[in-house]
């Protein structure tokens, strides 16, 4: 579930691979292991409960060296966050070890047959069941070889075995190599997974294999690597293979040998990655997530970058294989993410309505598939989603494909598992996100979204040239609008920490496209500072919600408006007597308005303004001081910023 590195080369390597683990922190784990051989050592292992500083004081203690390993930091999901729960695990002849994320869903049954032949386990997980179904591949393959054949011809008549296998057997190198035997044991496992695998008994040798869960593979200057994202290796290359689904690897000191897992050969196609290593570190913030707050700026600007014409005012998205005549005879969009995405997608559907006139359905990816949704060939599935590894997701794209809609992705990892099924593809181009609690990603999404729906606005007929010019220069004023709230509100939200941070409850209010503002503003806070807050729709606070307001519950009201557009007037007045029925009851509101709306400073008690924009992109703008708010809160209360509690950045399993 969370983070894998693994090394072969010459140098030693236990600094490249905690410095890798290191690096991957920000996926949440909550124990971690090594285990490295190589350079006439042994295999030898290292585990510890916790964070990786606990693992690095076990090898500063009892130090191991090697020239391959891999090491793991781990999430519980089958057993509890132990020492012996933690990865790598061995198999029972304690010579072979597994790295694992993901879930074998068919773990219990293995486990019992493989009990019943002898094999006993030491942890609780599910992980150790696929060392011991590898082991088990290898005790059949040996048994094979140990049956009485009259001569080496007679053999070879009656077998597919070779002279050379024989050669091998009588050395006591095992016939079955590595690769082979992880190829055999997956083919039995069910469920979710990405692992690495070494023995002991095939030296200098490294095999990863990939269904569902992310893996990347490597490719240095005589050195090969492993890991489950890009950041954790990223210092050593940026040439980059993504491992995709159905593929086994084989690292050795000489190359990378790739297969399917029929054991078909595969070609290796290695993408450069742009990022710069210096992107996925701190940058002398105190935090990640303060970090990619304060990138939002460029992350915007780069996902508009060549995609939109200042002259012209036209969309440019290259990266479609879906034509123009597709988007005009589509009949509607369905909308799938997980979390703020998710977020991203209710916002999105106001700009697409409201801009191309197509209308869009919003679920909730880790539901979509179980909802027996209506097929619909003539419409299109739109997924977002930061890694583009989600497996609810993934699973989502899966079932509106088999319904029979081509699918687009927004997604801010190129060559993902979601933009390789997808017949179009919108990169955020926002870089690496550390911080579990996405920030920059969102605000790169809803750019996303905007640039599509205009996209979509100008095949479909449904928008002026002039109209678009104004939108599309609209959308190129967002950057420094956001520096500019960068600068100013940062201190008001540092004061609104200070006073509200003992609060056990907040409300966060908005109405229209500012309500999954609303949602995404709650959602942070309960994130990182651990405060229970709920996002509702403005309009709907008299049919309930209005018996929590008291002294003790503070408010958050979006109340933005864009006094060119009539119904955005509408809608702030409205937001106006909504929180006129809050403070008749003495809830504290906290709003967040636009610049030069000096009535809303008599109606509440604290109020944060942002630059006036188009009412389809306020919602850019009004996220960042909630981000400001829930980081300066969760600091305030003393919180782990960037890795909260019970939580992974790139959920990869169901």
């Amino acid at each position: 579930m969370c983070g894998i590195v693994g090394y072969i080369g010459p140098k030693a390597c236990v600094p490249v691979i905690m410095e890798g683990l290191a690096r991957l922190e920000y996926r949440g784990y909550d124990s971690a292991g090594i285990a490295v051989a190589g350079g006439g050592h042994p295999l030898q292992l290292r585990r510890a409960a916790g964070k990786l500083h606990n693992l690095a004081r076990n090898l500063d203690r009892d130090p191991v060296q090697g020239t391959y390993g891999i090491g793991h930091t781990r999430w519980a999901t089958h057993g509890r966050p132990t020492e012996e729960n933690a990865h790598p695990h061995r198999d029972g002849s304690g010579t072979l070890v597994v790295v694992h994320n993901g879930i074998v869903e068919n773990y219990l049954q293995l486990k019992t047959a493989l009990l019943a032949k002898g094999h006993i386990f030491a942890s609780e997980t599910d992980t150790e069941i696929i060392a011991h179904v590898i082991q088990d591949e290898l005790d059949r393959q040996a048994e094979l070889d140990r049956q009485p054949a009259p001569d080496l011809a007679a053999e070879a008549a009656t077998t597919e075995t070779t002279a050379a296998d024989t050669i091998l057997r009588s050395a006591g190198v095992p016939s079955l190599p590595l690769e082979e035997a992880v190829r055999r044991a997956v083919s039995r496992l069910t469920g979710a997974f990405a692992i690495g695998v070494l023995s002991a008994a095939e030296p200098d040798k490294l095999v990863a294999a990939r269904l569902g869960p992310p893996a990347v593979l490597g490719i240095g200057e005589g050195e090969f690597f492993l890991a489950s994202d890009v950041p954790g290796i990223l210092h050593h290359t940026r040439l980059i293979h993504f491992l995709q689904d159905g593929e086994v690897a084989t690292l050795t000191a000489s190359g990378i040998a790739l297969t399917d897992f029929a054991g078909s050969p595969r070609a290796l196609h290695p993408q450069r990655i742009t990022w710069d290593p210096i992107q996925a570190e701190k940058a002398g913030y105190k935090h990640f997530m303060l970090k990619e707050i304060n990138e939002q700026p460029r992350a915007v600007r780069d996902t508009t970058l060549g995609r939109i014409s200042l002259d012209s005012g036209r969309v440019f998205l290259p990266e479609m294989r879906i034509t123009p005549e597709e988007f005009r005879s589509a009949t509607g969009i369905t909308i799938a993410a997980c979390g703020t995405s998710w977020h991203a997608g209710l916002a999105g559907k106001f700009m697409i309505e409201r801009l191309a006139r197509l209308p869009v359905d919003v679920d909730y990816a880790s539901e979509y598939r179980y909802r027996d949704p209506i097929p619909d060939s003539s419409g299109l599935g739109l997924l977002i989603t930061q890694s583009g590894e989600t497996a609810d997701t993934i699973a989502a794209q899966h079932e509106l494909m088999a319904k029979g809609s081509k699918t687009l992705a927004i997604c801010n990892v190129v060559g993902s598992a979601v933009t390789r099924l997808a017949e179009g593809v919108i990169t955020t181009n926002a870089g690496p996100e550390i911080g579990v609690a996405s920030t920059k990603a969102f605000t790169a999404q809803l750019t996303a979204l905007f640039t599509l729906a205009l996209y979509l606005a100008q095949v479909r007929g449904q928008i002026t040239d002039q109209e678009s010019l104004h939108l599309v220069n609209e959308l190129s004023r967002i950057p420094a609008q956001i520096e500019e709230i960068l600068r100013t509100v940062d201190e008001t939200c540092h004061e609104l920490a200070r006073a509200f941070s003992a609060a056990r409850d907040f409300l966060f209010l908005g109405r229209g496209i500012h309500y999954p503002i609303a949602l995404e503003g709650a959602l942070k806070l309960k994130e990182i500072s651990y405060i229970h807050a709920e996002g509702y729709p403005a309009g709907e606070m008299k049919h309930g919600p209005n018996a929590l307001i008291d002294e003790a519950l503070p408010v958050v009201c979006i109340a933005t408006q864009d006094p060119g557009d009539p119904s955005s007037v509408l809608k702030y007045e409205k937001t106006l007597s909504n929180i006129q029925e809050v403070t008749a009851r003495g809830g504290r509101v906290i709003a967040i308005a636009v610049q030069g709306d000096t009535h809303i400073a008599q109606l509440v008690e604290h109020v944060i303004h942002i630059p006036q924009s188009h009412e389809l992109l306020l919602p850019i703008l009004e996220v960042v001081p909630l981000q400001l708010l829930a980081y300066h809160m969760a600091v305030r209360r003393g919180c782990d910023v960037d890795q909260p509690r019970n939580l992974a950045k790139s959920v990869t399993v169901e």
